[in-house]
């Protein structure tokens, strides 16, 4: 059973209010309380009723949200606590609970692995401590792709918070390309995953164009609290990267329709985890499927391509089928080229 926000204020001042043995509580003395508290955390002024109250009672006290509250009345007017030292803070968890709270901490520790926030490392730990200290543990069962020895991942939780607070920062970076690096003052908009490698989605102060800063490629960075913060106008970073495959894009870049033609032993992967999600399939026979995708032309995309080799050709558009044939031509010469002696 799922609990909403404003049940669990409700559950809680009722347990308050009946763990205060110095007063006497009737039903009238309970609503009133609780309607306060719900003005004062979450602005409602409606009140609650008395039919919502009587039903969070009777929930309390049965088993279905494990707590099994002893509430009684006296003097069929006044309710209470018939243990004194009840508090549904301080109820016990179930079995099933366990098993539940088994199963997150083991999907919780594969992300732990990355290192990414140190402070959910330490609560995660504490978690797994206090939880299987007194239970039998069982193994993990599930396993998530992961590479622990990936430069700059202790930067995502720092980099995270500039973005939530709006912060500038000064960036040292250095692309592959360059002979030594170079620095300058940044506004972050957005942290970006692509096949287990991390990226900084920035504009920078002098510029109007956005970058993709490869988190293994920064040297250092400093937030620059004293500077003002631009926000990027015009752009939903939500739907920014629908129509790519990778991080690769300028604000210029449009989706082309992509054809591929894949033969039939691989035409089931393509299938099952379609290689974009606007993947269209139109034709397929004993020979193969052809598909059409609508993404931006990138890097990313021909080695998504590439990967499939022989298996897979690009129909459309000739350009990129141009490029596909290049790679292939240049890979195909360096397995004809003799080994050197």
């Amino acid at each position: 059973m799922s609990i909403n926000k404003l049940a669990l204020i409700r559950y809680k001042t009722i347990d308050e209010c009946l763990q205060n043995r110095r007063r006497k509580w009737t039903l009238e003395d309970i609503i009133e309380k609780v309607a306060s508290m719900l003005y004062e955390y979450e602005g409602i002024t409606s009140g609650v009723s008395k039919r919502t109250i009587q039903a969070d009672i009777q929930l309390m006290r049965s088993d279905k949200l494990g707590y099994n509250a002893p509430i009684i009345v006296n003097n069929r007017k006044y309710y209470a606590y018939s243990d004194s030292s009840y508090s549904i803070t301080k109820a016990p968890i179930n079995n099933n609970d366990i098993d539940k709270m088994k199963e997150i901490v083991g999907i919780l520790k594969q992300f732990n692995g990355f290192s990414y926030f140190d402070e959910m490392s330490d609560m995660i730990a504490k978690l797994e401590n206090n939880l299987y200290k007194s239970t039998q543990q069982s193994r993990n069962c599930i396993q998530f792709e992961s590479n622990t020895q990936l430069k700059g991942i202790h930067y995502i939780n720092p980099l995270y918070q500039a973005i939530l607070h709006k912060t500038p920062l000064l960036i040292e970076y250095k692309s592959f390309k360059a002979q030594k690096s170079q620095s300058g003052i940044y506004f972050p908009y957005l942290l970006k995953e692509y096949r287990n490698r991390w990226f900084l989605i920035v504009k920078p102060k002098k510029g109007t164009t956005l970058l993709n800063l490869a988190l293994d490629r920064i040297l250092e960075f400093q937030e620059l609290t004293k500077e003002t913060f631009i926000e990027y106008k015009g752009i939903d970073f939500d739907r920014y990267f629908e129509d790519l495959i990778g991080v690769t894009k300028s604000e210029r870049d449009r989706a082309q329709k992509v054809v591929l033609r894949i033969e039939k032993y691989h035409a089931p992967y393509i299938l099952t985890k379609p290689i974009h999600p606007s993947q269209q399939v139109l034709k397929e026979d004993d020979e193969g499927i052809t598909i059409r995708i609508d993404v931006v032309l990138n890097f990313e995309l021909e080695r998504e391509i590439l990967g499939f080799g022989h298996f897979m050709k690009v129909l459309s558009p000739r350009n990129l089928a141009n490029t596909i044939k290049s790679r292939l031509e240049r890979a195909s010469r360096q397995y004809q080229e003799k080994a050197p002696q």
